[in-house]
């Protein structure tokens, strides 16, 4: 079963969301993955967990919160 990550990321520029969309690429078992930059809101789809996906951000110097911590 698919798992659904939804992060909240800072999305500054064009050349952030393609950084974080190529490490993103790299993950192993995605099926979908999506930016939006309105919300800041990353969201990976797939054999994932939200601690794999935090790491891949963070190995590109982006911070990363879960979208329910970003509620809080």
């Amino acid at each position: 079963m698919a798992n659904v990550v939804e992060l909240k990321v800072g999305l500054h520029c064009e050349e952030c969301i393609k950084k974080i969309l190529k490490a993103i690429k790299k993950l192993e078992d995605i099926e979908t993955y999506n930016v939006d930059t309105k919300l800041n809101k990353v969201i990976v789809t797939g054999n994932v967990t939200n601690d794999e996906v935090i790491r891949v951000l963070q190995k590109i110097g982006k911070q990363a919160i879960t979208w329910e911590e970003a509620d809080t």
